[in-house]
Order: C-alpha cells, then sequence, then structure tokens
C-alpha cells in the first residue's frame, strides 16, 4: 500500500479553488510596526523580559527560536489535500501531487471540490497510519483564521488556512431594518402583529443573533474541518490578554490588577484599533504615535480611555496642553469628528469579547482535547518567530510553541453569504412590489449559487465554464467564471460540482510580507 506524504511539488489542476467568483474581498490586516515603522528589535543572551519572556525577532519568516538558526526561514509549501478513506474516515492529508496520481491512477475520486477533498477506493483507517493534525482558531468580529498544521517537539508545519469572513454585520442592519418597520406599523392605523411582552425570556447563554452566527459559523467548519481531517488538539484564543497569569510578584488584588504588566500594552492596542492606526488630528499613518489626552490633564483631564487617542509627534508637540477645542478650532468639522470617536466604544472588540466564552464552550464540547490561550501569547509569538500578522498565521500562533517551520503560500477565504431569502417580492423606492420572484429555488436539479461546468461544444459561448449558476425557470442559466460572467447558457450542457452551501470561496496569496520577509 502507498503512504502518504505532505510537502511534494504540486499541481495547478488538482487545486479547482479559481480567482473570486461572486466573493468580496476580504480586508487585510496592517503589516507593519504599531508606530508605522518597521522595527526589528534583538534580545541580548541573558536578559529576561518582564513577563519571563524573550523579545526576539529575526527577519523573515521562522523567527529564533532555541533549536533553529538565526535568521532561517520558514518553508512555504502548497496547501494540501484532504483524504477519506474508502468509507468517509478521515485519513492523514497528503499533497496535491500524490492526490493528483491516485486520481490518475484511478484509486481515488473527489469527494469535494471547495476544499478539495479526495476519497480512496481501496483504503481503511486501520490500513493506514494516522498521525493526526490540530487546528488554531483566531476569532475575530468580522473575520476568523483557522489553520490546520502538525505539532511535533513543539514545531508546526502549517497545512491549511482558512480565512472566514462573517456576515454579523448585515445580520445586524436587517434587524435593525425589521424593528424599524414594525415600529411603522405600529404608528399607523394598519394591521400588524400585537406585541408581545410576555414571552420574551431570553434563556442562559443568550447572543443576539449577529453575535450566535459569529459562533455557529465558526463551529460549523471547525466541524467540517474534522470530518476531512483527523483532528487530535484545538487550539483557540479565550482572552484577549492574560493580564493576571502574567504579573509577575505573586497575585495581585483591587487597582494592582488594573494596573498589572500588560496594562499599558492593553490600553495602547486598544488605541491603535479605535483609532486605526492614524493621528487623530491629521490622519497620517506610517509614522510614530504617541498616546495623547483629549482634555490635557494639566486642565482637569482624566486618564480615562474616552479622554486619550493617538497623535503623531508633530501633532502632539503642537497641541502640548491646549484644549482640542482650542488647538482645531479652525477645523469645526474635524472637532466634531474626534470628539464622536472618543466616545463611540471599539464595537468589534466588544463582538469578540461577548463571543470568546460562548465559542470556547462549543469546542469543548465538540472536541475532545482543548486548549486555550491568550492573545498577548498569540502577539509574542508571531513577533517571536518573525510572522506577518494575518488572521490565519495568528491562528497557526495560537497557544505554546517553538517555531513555524512551514506555512501554505495560499489561504481558502471563505464569506459567509446565506441561503437565500425569505421574501418573494422585490419592491422598488415606495415600497410596491416590483416583480414576484418564484415559488421554488431548484430548477431542472440545480439552483442559484451551486458549482457547477458548462461545456458548450458549438456557438459563440463554445467552450468550458466553471463556477457558480444563477438559474432561471426557463431552463437558460447564467454563470459567473473567474473570467466573467457568461449569460444565456442551456441547462443541458451544465455537471454539478458542488452544492451552494451558503458560502462563497476564493484563493488568495497568504500576506504579501510572507514572501518579502517583512515583520509586523
Amino acid at each position: 500500500m502507498a503512504t502518504f506524504h505532505v510537502g511534494e511539488k504540486t499541481h495547478q489542476s488538482v487545486l479547482p479553488q479559481r480567482a473570486a467568483l461572486e466573493f468580496e474581498s476580504a480586508d487585510t490586516p496592517r503589516i507593519g510596526d504599531e508606530t508605522g515603522l518597521e522595527r526589528r528589535t534583538r534580545a541580548v543572551t541573558g536578559v529576561e523580559h518582564v513577563r519571563g519572556e524573550t523579545t526576539d525577532a529575526s527577519p523573515g519568516i521562522g523567527g529564533v527560536t532555541p533549536n533553529r538558526k538565526v535568521g532561517e526561514k520558514a518553508r512555504e509549501g502548497h496547501p494540501v489535500v484532504f483524504v477519506l478513506d474508502q468509507h468517509g474516515r478521515p485519513l492523514q492529508p497528503t499533497s496535491p501531487a500524490r492526490a493528483r496520481k491516485l486520481l490518475n491512477q484511478g484509486r481515488a475520486v473527489v469527494a469535494r471540490h471547495t476544499p478539495f477533498v479526495i476519497r480512496l477506493k481501496t483504503r481503511t483507517v486501520s490500513e493506514s497510519q494516522v498521525d493526526g493534525v490540530e487546528l488554531g482558531i483566531d476569532p475575530g468580529s468580522k473575520h476568523t483564521g483557522v489553520a490546520v498544521f502538525t505539532a511535533k517537539d513543539g514545531e508546526r508545519r502549517g497545512l491549511y488556512a482558512v480565512e472566514l469572513a462573517h456576515r454579523g454585520g448585515r445580520i445586524r442592519d436587517k434587524l435593525t431594518t425589521r424593528a424599524g418597520y414594525r415600529r411603522g406599523r405600529r404608528s399607523r392605523n394598519l394591521r400588524h402583529r400585537a406585541p408581545r411582552f410576555s414571552n420574551r425570556a431570553r434563556p442562559k447563554g443568550w447572543l443576539a443573533p449577529s453575535l450566535r452566527h459569529r459562533v455557529d459559523t465558526t463551529m460549523s467548519w471547525t466541524t467540517r474541518i474534522a470530518r476531512w481531517t483527523p483532528v487530535r488538539a484545538v487550539h483557540v484564543e479565550r482572552v484577549a490578554f492574560d493580564t493576571h497569569a502574567m504579573a509577575q510578584g505573586g497575585p495581585l488584588e483591587g487597582a494592582e490588577y488594573q494596573h498589572g504588566t500588560l496594562h499599558s500594552t492593553e490600553a495602547r492596542e486598544y488605541l491603535l484599533a479605535k483609532w486605526r492606526r492614524a493621528c487623530a488630528y491629521c490622519c497620517v499613518t506610517g509614522v510614530p504615535l504617541n498616546i495623547d489626552h483629549i482634555h490635557p490633564r494639566s486642565r482637569g483631564g482624566s486618564d480615562r480611555i474616552s479622554n486619550l487617542c493617538i497623535a503623531c509627534v508633530p501633532c502632539n508637540e503642537k497641541k502640548s496642553n491646549q484644549p482640542v477645542e482650542d488647538f482645531l478650532k479652525d477645523s469645526p468639522r474635524l472637532l466634531t469628528r474626534v470628539l464622536a470617536q472618543a466616545k463611540t466604544p471599539l464595537r468589534d472588540a466588544a463582538a469578540v469579547n461577548a463571543t470568546r466564552w460562548e465559542l470556547w464552550r462549543a469546542l469543548d464540547a465538540a472536541f475532545p482535547v482543548v486548549r486555550t490561550a491568550s492573545g498577548g501569547r498569540t502577539k509574542w509569538n508571531r513577533q517571536r518567530t518573525g510572522t506577518p500578522k494575518t488572521h490565519t498565521l495568528d491562528a497557526l500562533c495560537v497557544g505554546t510553541l517553538e517555531a513555524v517551520t512551514r506555512i501554505p503560500t495560499r489561504v481558502l477565504a471563505v464569506a459567509a453569504t446565506g441561503r437565500g431569502t425569505y421574501a418573494r417580492t422585490c419592491p422598488d423606492k415606495y415600497g410596491f412590489p416590483r416583480l414576484r420572484r418564484p415559488r421554488q429555488k431548484q430548477f431542472f436539479g440545480y439552483q442559484t449559487g451551486d458549482f457547477a461546468r458548462a461545456v458548450v461544444p458549438t456557438g459563440k459561448k463554445a467552450g468550458t465554464h466553471t463556477g457558480r449558476v444563477a438559474v432561471r425557470a426557463n431552463g437558460s442559466f447564467d454563470i459567473r467564471t473567474a473570467h466573467g460572467l457568461v449569460q444565456s447558457i442551456g441547462h443541458r450542457h451544465f455537471r454539478l460540482l458542488q452544492r451552494a452551501d451558503g458560502y462563497a470561496y476564493t484563493t488568495r496569496p497568504e500576506a504579501e510580507s510572507v514572501h518579502e520577509g517583512r515583520n509586523d
């Protein structure tokens, strides 16, 4: 029997994930120093950080670790292919080159196109060596990173990466719109459902639908990956910073706990995220930024987080101890924006904090081994190994590790799109129905969103077209491929590849800084 190895040369024909079909491009986190400078700090041997950890950072990927040479980069490799045995049970992932060979020899069939999964015809789990893999999860408000890797002696080899784009913002907007419609009906002399106040008790652990969606979507993809590959352990961020655990000098109480070792770091990270790493007064980026008091302390201003912002050095020196109203008296619009943004809470951080613990409980119930870590530990791992900041690479650095020896060159970007709508009419701008939608979704065995291939033998549209289908009742379908939209193709030319599952897929290269060797 043949064995499976990871890291062999790939071939493009085995990777059917094309460019974006209907997926909206995900936002890319900034790849730069927190102050905008690409500074590389080097630790002195024998000197410990205040948390008992060194802050070594080396150029490129891989970083400085006890078992690796200085400046050694992590090897880059193609994403692996998931493998199932003849009964549909997961085996150890293999390389794309090996998967292509098995398919050409007729020893395997394609079980799923995106992500690409093959099923062996004559192999079972009992006949195979299955070492297992581990998952790293970096939960976020808009995006969640999931990394599949193997771990041995503290070294992690990244095999596959998924960046999941949530639609919690759209859910929130739709709920707000629905609430407005209901309020409007109650204020008009129209037929409406009577308000119900006696049966709205919320159970323990209730989350708003926009927050529950983040937990459910992440759990859906972790369980999917567990069906395609043998997951032995899961690593997830449960808190942003474990201040109490990292502080030295014994237990902390009261104000001492609030002003632990990471107090200033946590406040700075909050302000950098809140003000989007740009000066609050001139909006410049890529320069050193200082923490500034909007209302100066010399004039009665407090140290509350709502009175702090970040400013570049010239603006900070020019403002000095002036009240912000005097400093921006010639720019009333900018003054209004600064005051409004100072009072605005960090919505994304609040959403993540509200769902971290619920996600951990769900993972703990679904997987036998779940290890938790803090965001501070992830950041320290990433800086120590010289890994750029992305959602997927953060997931690869969650928890305790010594080195990152391999990273996937491409990321599967998944966007939650939903499964359609209940609305049967499309209203115009006045609220009157403009057209009526059909009562059924499937026509000739296809529905909008299915991944299919159309082989047209003759005519102006002759050729092979692969992409997402938009169906019509008359049997003339449209298909959106990586090269554009092709309209009016007969349903007889289509062959179904994968059913619509509520997600849009695309692949993209890992952060450009991976290839440039930059540090964050």
